[in-house]
């Protein structure tokens, strides 16, 4: 039996679908999802089991046009997870990318097609020779989706194209198993059951950030980030775990604590029912809410989750 293992990375804008699509290829959930652009901070390698193959999944953050620090070391990270790679998959938001073409189009499909068409100058420019995807097609018209995926094709970036649809599972299964073709003969590189290698408490702070965007994400755009301060075992098998959510402005401490700090409380609730089923054993979850206003600017923030501050 000849075994084969190696490293896939899902590169994209924002909001195409890459931790929906990881997460589908694993069969868990090893990426945080929400509807925000932009929760995706960090590779995170989820592990895909098909037939003999391994297949090693770089969730990347999305590549688009940076504008701080934090959204610099994010499209650094985002490249970098593609280079790694033996195998680079490009997942492209049809729906964004149709809806960009029309007048009076939003301006969030125009910067995801701008951020699309960055992404092909880059691969062009790397020469680098990329799968494409092409997300989110459920109800587009089949004439339609064959004239993008042309036009796309015909840039010279890509090897071949699938059309898939990350949310329902269509077209994802020819897409591992050509994903598992690609890999090279070796032994696996994690066990059989592993799904990722997300550091525990990394994992239980993404849990809690997923948990804390899906109560506020209108309030909060992006100014908050999860840090877990301490977690430790105990001797009766639980885990205790600490963990801060920085805020940058004083006013934005309200809002994630809420009225009697309700918000607060159901956001700890929903990541300690989550964790407790992921660790398999009971958690003592205790959150607190710091105000920072240069939590993106320091250094060990990024460290801790693999970005590079210096991008």
């Amino acid at each position: 039996m000849t075994t084969r293992a190696g490293f896939a990375a899902i590169i994209g804008a924002p909001n195409a679908g890459k931790s929906t699509l990881t997460n589908r290829l694993v069969g868990a959930k090893v990426t945080i999802v929400t509807q925000k652009v932009q929760t995706t901070r960090f590779p995170v390698r989820g592990v895909a089991m098909a037939g003999e193959s391994q297949v090693v999944l770089v969730d990347t953050p999305g590549i688009f046009s940076p504008r701080r620090r934090l959204d610099r070391a994010m499209v650094r990270s985002a490249w970098g997870g593609a280079d790694e790679a033996d195998v680079t998959v490009h997942l492209v938001d049809v729906q964004a990318e149709l809806a960009a073409a029309e007048p009076g189009a939003k301006s969030a499909d125009k910067r995801s097609a701008a951020d699309v068409q960055m992404i092909v100058e880059g691969l062009k420019t790397a020469g680098k020779k990329v799968i494409l995807a092409l997300n989110k097609i459920d109800g587009v018209k089949r004439e339609r989706l064959l004239g993008l995926a042309q036009g796309l094709y015909d840039t010279g970036v890509y090897t071949e194209v699938f059309m898939i649809s990350a949310a329902d599972g269509q077209g994802v299964d020819d897409l591992k198993a050509r994903l598992a073709e690609l890999m090279p003969e070796g032994p696996w590189l994690y066990p059989e059951e592993q799904t990722a290698d997300l550091p525990a408490r990394l994992l239980a702070a993404e849990i809690t950030r997923e948990k804390l965007f899906l109560r506020v994400h209108e309030e909060l755009p992006y100014a908050a980030a999860v840090e877990t301060t301490a977690f430790q075992e105990r001797k009766d098998g639980s885990v205790r775990i600490e963990q801060s959510i920085y805020v940058e402005r004083e006013s934005q401490r309200p809002i994630v604590l809420g009225k009697n700090g309700q918000t607060l409380k159901w956001i700890g609730q929903k990541s300690r029912e989550e964790l407790m089923e992921l660790f398999d054993r009971p958690v003592h979850l205790f959150l607190h809410v710091k105000v920072d206003e240069r939590w993106a600017d320091k250094r060990e923030f990024y460290g801790d989750v693999g970005l590079d501050f210096d991008a």
